[in-house]
Order: C-alpha cells, then sequence, then structure tokens
C-alpha cells in the first residue's frame, strides 16, 4: 500500500512538470545574463564632411532624434557629426537639416546637444569614447558612462569599403580596430550588450574581426554592395537620406516607448527590393535568443494559467486518470467530462437538437419574410390615390393646402 502511495505522490510531482515543460521553456542563464540591464545609452557617429554628404548628417539626426522619443536621454547619448550641414553656406534653409524634402521636420532644433562636431570626429576620439580612454581635461558630457549593465548603441553612418570606414575622407576605421575596441569594452565591463548599426558600402565586412560575447551588428549591405541614398531634395539640391537608415527609422516611428517589438521583427522589415542591397545581421556572438520576446510570452501565459486555476484543474484530473482502475475507454471524453464539458453521446444530442432548431428558425423565417411582403401589397392598395385626383395640366400648379 505505501509503495503505491509513493508512486502515486511521483507521479503527481511528474505530472506537474510536465505541465510546466509544456507552457514554459527551461531557463537557462549565463554568468553575462546574470548581470541586470539597468540603462541604456547610444553613440551616433556621422563621419563625412562636405555639402554632398548631408545625408549622412540627417542619417545620423534622425536616429538621435528617435532614440530620444524612444527613452534615451541626452545624457546618455554621445553624438558625433564631422561637420555642420545646418549652417553651411550652401543650405538654403540656415541652421535647419531635414530628411524629407516636405520640410516638416527640422532634425537640427533646439535640443539638439552634439558632442563632437568638426575636427573633433577622428578615428582616435572614437575609440577612445568607446574604450573610456581619454585625457583628463575631456568633460563627463563627452564620455561613455556605461557598466557592466548597459544596453548600447552603436550608429555610423558615412562612406565605407571592404573592411573600412572613412572618416572626415582622409583617415580610416579599419574592422580590427572596432574590433579591438569593442574587445577592451567587453573586458572593462563597459556593456552589457552591444548592438552596431552601420550604414555604409561594404557594411558587413566591418564586422568580419568581431569576437566578443554580447555583441550583435547589423549592416547595411553585403560584401561587394553599395550603399543607397533614398531620395534627392531639389529644394536643397542633395539626397537627404539613406535607404537603410530611411526603413529603419520608418520601423522605429511605429514604436512608443513601451512598445515590445523584437529585433526579428527589425530584420524581417528589411526589403531587399526597397533597400536595393541586402542587409546583413551578424549573430553568432548574441548570447540572447532573439526570440526571448516570444519566451516570455509563453512564461506569462504559463502564469496566466496558473493564476487562473487551468493548471491546477488539469493537474487534478489527469491525476483522478491516473487513478482509475479500469481506464475508460476514451480518455479525452473523461477528461471533458471532468472538466464540465458533455459526453461524445450528450455532444452528438446537443448536435441533432441544434439542427432541428436551426431547421424551424429557417422555416419560420421564411414565413416571417412571406407575411412582411404580404403586409408591403396591402399598404400600397390603401394608400395609392386614384389617377384622377393627382393629375394636373401644363398651366395647372398644384394648389397649396395653406
Amino acid at each position: 500500500m505505501g509503495t503505491l502511495i509513493n508512486s502515486q505522490k511521483l507521479f503527481r510531482l511528474l505530472l506537474l512538470f510536465l505541465c510546466l515543460l509544456l507552457y514554459s521553456s527551461v531557463a537557462y542563464s549565463s554568468p553575462a545574463e546574470a548581470t541586470m540591464h539597468t540603462n541604456n545609452w547610444a553613440v551616433l557617429v556621422c563621419t563625412s564632411r562636405f555639402w554632398f554628404n548631408y545625408r549622412h548628417m540627417a542619417n545620423t539626426l534622425s536616429l538621435y532624434r528617435t532614440v530620444k522619443r524612444l527613452g534615451i536621454p541626452d545624457e546618455r547619448i554621445i553624438l558625433m557629426l564631422a561637420d555642420d550641414m545646418a549652417c553651411n553656406s550652401r543650405n538654403k534653409y540656415p541652421a535647419q537639416v531635414f530628411n524629407n524634402e516636405n520640410h516638416r521636420l527640422n532634425l537640427y532644433g533646439d535640443n539638439v546637444e552634439v558632442d563632437y562636431r568638426g575636427y573633433e570626429v577622428t578615428v582616435e576620439n572614437f575609440l577612445r569614447v568607446l574604450t573610456g580612454r581619454h585625457e583628463t581635461a575631456v568633460p563627463r558630457s563627452k564620455r561613455l558612462l556605461s557598466d557592466e549593465g548597459s544596453h548600447i548603441l552603436l550608429y555610423m553612418t558615412g562612406h565605407g569599403g571592404d573592411e573600412f570606414l572613412k572618416f572626415q575622407d582622409s583617415e580610416e576605421l579599419q574592422s580590427h580596430d572596432l574590433a579591438d575596441a569593442v574587445k577592451q569594452m567587453k573586458e572593462k565591463l563597459r556593456f552589457k550588450e552591444l548592438l552596431i548599426m552601420v550604414d555604409t558600402c561594404q557594411a558587413a565586412t566591418l564586422f568580419n574581426q568581431l569576437q566578443s560575447p554580447g555583441v550583435l551588428a547589423i549592416g547595411s549591405s553585403m560584401k561587394g554592395e553599395n550603399s543607397y541614398s533614398h531620395h534627392l531634395d531639389s529644394d536643397v539640391g542633395v539626397s537627404v537620406v539613406d535607404r537603410f537608415t530611411y526603413y529603419t527609422l520608418a520601423f522605429f516611428e511605429r514604436l512608443n516607448i513601451y512598445d515590445k517589438a523584437s529585433l526579428s521583427s527589425l530584420f524581417s522589415s528589411y526589403n531587399p527590393n526597397m533597400l536595393m542591397s541586402t542587409a546583413y545581421y551578424r549573430r553568432d556572438l548574441y548570447q540572447r535568443r532573439l526570440e526571448e520576446e516570444k519566451e516570455a510570452k509563453k512564461e506569462a501565459f504559463r502564469k496566466y494559467l496558473e493564476s487562473s486555476g487551468v493548471l491546477d484543474a488539469l493537474t487534478k484530473v489527469l491525476v483522478a486518470l491516473y487513478e482509475q482502475n479500469e481506464k475508460p475507454s476514451s480518455a479525452l471524453e473523461f477528461v471533458q467530462q471532468k472538466l464540465g464539458g458533455p459526453t461524445a453521446s450528450e455532444y452528438e444530442k446537443l448536435q441533432a437538437e441544434l439542427s432541428d432548431m436551426q431547421a424551424k428558425y429557417n422555416e419560420l423565417l421564411q414565413k416571417h419574410e412571406e407575411t412582411c411582403k404580404e403586409l408591403e401589397e396591402l399598404k400600397n392598395l390603401h394608400s395609392s390615390p386614384s389617377t384622377k385626383e393627382t393629375q394636373t395640366t401644363d398651366g395647372d400648379a398644384p394648389k397649396d393646402d395653406a
């Protein structure tokens, strides 16, 4: 008897474990994942000078506006602009920068805080920002003060090629420079997760040397591909935004600070035909699954089932089924009965009653329609005036009773 009781207890425990497996995934956490996400940062870099590269500054200012709207404050944004298109003598709209030909949104408004501008935007200063290896005179406002709980967005736009990105049209950031800086950041616990987004020609090649965990990289084009502008503003005289950035902005503009959009949904939003290039994603270094949002939804659903008593009810029914000495011929019918549902025979009977009631309803509906038609004919017959009363001559106008 004791053996039977113990086996029943064991079965209950196994059953509960199986239910948990059905509605949630097994939790896994690496040492890196154990660190709490505590803050968000953005480093936004336009590397191009000269008026004809207007779009690169517009790209960067557009991302700047978007990340601020989605909740990252200015004190956690490092903005680097290699040139000042807003004050360029060719600019028909002084102190203004637009990313659309309708000119509805001035990206260079009152709330733009540029941390590095003009000739301050160099490869050296960029690497110092990432690694935190500044000279003592550099103020805190120009430093990336991130920590091991930080999520960082690094966005760069400009002219590039196979494993390089030009700065100021005079020097280059090589792929191994970027990889080394990211490695130092990881070793110095300067981020938990790093999203690198680059809009340039052959952008994917800039990620070739990356080896640090916790990094996800997105590029606008593959090796051998160009990254194209989206449209020309004839008023300004140059292209005002690049395609990859334009469609990235289109995705983010649909979101607000409370949305839970996934990175997978961002990736799937890129259409090669619209980009005129192939967006590239490097995911092998990214420890957290891109579909973690789905796992979170599963866990929330499991908690919902648990709090509403569904898991408890199912467990009790399955235990009752297990304890039956003579197992019912239909386990499904047994479960349905225990949960208050009809048996198969009762269900068939209800179906037959429903069919009969449906036939009666159709019959009554037909009679009702016929009666309404007869009633309408009677109304028309009694309300129609005689021909003599309604006739008037061309010379007589109908008289007003008033």
